[in-house]
């Protein structure tokens, strides 16, 4: 085991030390590519640029080489060169131009961990069709004939469960409701089941995996989670296999409202490892980011009353407007878009709270950029936080402010679920999910965070406590009743 490991130490080393000299050669090759420094020998300076905290801010990282080299900088992150942009202008030029000038790259231990046909880490033909599978799955007719009502279904079974000063944790709450909400969408998994509850424990273990450092040894976050890995996937092959069986004892004429798996099985010619491959990275999608996002809506709101006095209003007034049309107590897709304030706070939510800090990218061919080289072959990171917590870009930027959005137009400064054609396809999914989640949440609660908790990046966000709240029950109005007739008629 000991000459192993010396093996594999200096074949690390040398390694890293024909990488260092390669990214050398290539600075002198091209004199103009942004200051920076290249960091310690091996590790550059990933342990730095990783360094946890909060995901309000940039990081000391990001801030000391900013105020040192500007917003664009070189540096030695995840064993490459890497151009670090914190550059609003090149960051949208990075993204618009994927597939021409830069295409998705990803560090190895992620395509291990998601698989090598996840969305994250394809690129090229492959990525495209995938994600307008995806799309077409998720698009906006979909949204407003089924998945509203699921997801108001789902908010309904974990909130009709809540009871007066109970203190839980709010992200395993929300947690539940986007794991349930995915499961029972993508591979028709009931909440509650046996069989549901155990693949939700199997996805907790792989989801520490892939946040953890990539050491593939006994014992290890990383090594369970590949563990988790081949569970979760033998469950979904399993029902891949009983989609099959059905569908061809199945009469032609019967119909029943598919789950994403049986979908893409008869729309697509994926191979069986690419299809399982593109659901575990849509359950880690959907389910993960969704998740931080609501637990930080939570967590904004309680530090602001004025905004949760404006949202009461705003959805009082929507379920007043319902009784009085005489319509039933379900959300429909009007109700949605006059949600104006919530989508305020939900756009602010994610600029602040950061659920996506940067994505990794690769250049395709030599480019310039502000006079810059950005040379063939290198890293190149588009740090999103950097630009949501510019004071260029937004006014006092650190500072919860969901009226920014209707004062002034700041999209053009927002980029929480990246942009071009990698845009996250499930962005208008988690929007509604949100804000379907607020509205039933402030009719018929108001909580408070009982210990101090703040959500922290490393490099994906979380909260180290889970966000400890205790909730009240409003009883001041119908909208309970209306919680409590609807969570008994969804089976809670």
């Amino acid at each position: 085991m000991e000459e192993t490991e010396l093996f594999l130490l200096l074949f690390s080393a040398i390694s890293v030390a024909i990488l260092m000299w390669r990214a050398m050669k290539r600075e002198r090759k091209f004199q103009k590519v942004p200051p920076g420094r290249m960091g310690w020998p091996f590790v550059g300076e990933t342990l730095a640029y990783l360094k946890p905290h909060p995901s309000t801010s940039m990081g000391e990282f990001m801030e000391q080489h900013i105020s040192r080299y500007g917003k664009i900088f070189v540096s030695n992150l995840f064993g490459e060169p890497t151009i670090v942009s914190a550059d609003l202008g090149l960051n949208k030029f990075i993204l618009q131009n994927e597939g021409k000038l830069f295409e998705s790259s990803y560090p190895k231990s992620i395509e291990g961990i998601l698989g090598k046909w996840s969305m994250l880490v394809l690129v090229g033909d492959m990525h495209r069709n995938m994600r307008i599978l995806s799309l077409n799955f998720m698009s906006n007719t979909k949204l407003r004939v089924h998945l509203l009502h699921e997801i108001e279904k789902h908010t309904l079974l974990v909130l009709g469960a809540w009871r007066e000063k109970q203190v839980f944790s709010a992200k395993e709450e929300a947690k539940k409701f986007t794991f349930n909400l995915m499961a029972e969408n993508i591979v028709s998994m009931k909440p509650g089941k046996p069989e549901t509850e155990s693949l939700k424990r199997e996805y907790i273990t792989f989801m520490k995996g892939v946040i953890s450092a990539p050491i593939n040894l006994p014992g290890t976050s990383y090594r369970r989670a590949l563990q988790s890995r081949k569970t979760i996937l033998g469950v979904l092959e399993m029902k891949m296999e009983e989609k099959k069986m059905r569908t061809n004892g199945r009469e032609p004429e019967i119909e029943e409202e598919e789950d994403f798996l049986g979908w893409v099985m008869k729309q697509s010619d994926l191979s069986s490892e690419q299809i399982l491959d593109l659901i575990l990275s849509l359950l880690f999608a959907g389910h993960e980011t969704s998740t931080v996002a609501i637990t930080m809506a939570m967590y904004f709101l309680d530090g602001c009353p004025r905004a949760i006095e404006q949202l009461q209003e705003e959805h009082m007034g929507i379920a007043r407007e319902k009784r009085e049309k005489g319509e039933s107590s379900g959300l429909n897709w009007e109700d949605y878009k006059r949600m104006e304030f919530t989508h305020s706070v939900i756009n602010e939510t994610l600029r602040l709270g950061n659920v996506v800090q940067f994505v990794h990218r690769k250049a395709l061919c030599n480019v310039q950029f502000k006079g810059y080289d950005i040379p063939r072959g290198w890293k190149v990171l588009p740090v999103f936080a950097a630009v949501h917590l510019d004071p260029l870009n937004h006014h006092k930027p650190h500072h919860f402010n969901p009226w920014r959005w209707q004062d002034s137009n700041n999209s053009s400064n927002f980029m929480p679920f990246g942009g071009g054609p990698r845009l996250c396809a499930g962005a208008d999914l988690a929007k509604l999910e949100m804000a379907i989640f607020i509205h039933h949440l402030v009719l018929n609660f108001t909580w408070e965070v009982t210990e101090p908790d703040i959500p922290t990046a490393f490099p994906f966000i979380d909260f180290p406590k889970g966000l400890p709240i205790t909730v009240h029950r409003l009883s001041s109005n119908t909208t309970s009743t209306i919680l409590e007739r609807e969570t008994t008629a969804t089976g809670s």
